[in-house]
């Protein structure tokens, strides 16, 4: 019998997928438990939009992430900090921080997961950092870490 997921399903499938299973599966597990009903013509016509829709929402976040990639790519994100007379901080630069300086200066805000510095940042000087924007879709901007003026 074929059937629509109405709910993930472990070792089954996943939400909207259409699967074929045995009659008694069906009748006694996923439809008492509501995780399934009957694909009739008008569900698989249901399915076949929310899919459509889902891909148009995909394709339009993807090309934006795309051209905010593009914006960002070799721009300059400044930060000061305090430091010692040596340029060493007196902590370490965080993804906060760079996400923080990158909203206020380019008016672009990035969850701080999505940066990737590498190494700690304990030293006054320029960085190379990661920014993902999308799956698939990052950039690399340059930090640039300067001792905050008194």
């Amino acid at each position: 019998m074929k059937v629509v997921l109405l709910k993930d399903v472990k070792n089954i499938g996943k939400r909207d997928d259409i699967i074929n299973v045995s009659d008694g599966y069906a009748r006694n597990f996923l439809f008492p438990q509501r995780l399934a009903a009957e694909a009739t013509a008008g569900t698989l016509k249901e399915i076949s939009k929310k899919r459509a829709a889902q891909d148009a929402r995909e394709a339009e976040q993807l090309a934006e992430a795309q051209a905010k990639a593009a914006s960002l790519k070799g721009k300059v994100i400044d930060l000061a900090i305090k430091c010692g007379s040596q340029g060493r901080l007196y902590g370490s630069v965080t993804t906060a921080e760079v996400a923080e300086a990158l909203e206020k200066q380019h008016g672009i805000a990035v969850d701080k997961r999505k940066i990737d510095i590498g190494e700690p940042i304990k030293e006054v000087g320029d960085r190379e950092i990661s920014i993902r924007l999308y799956t698939g879709v990052s950039t690399v901007m340059t930090l640039r870490v300067k001792p905050l003026e008194k």
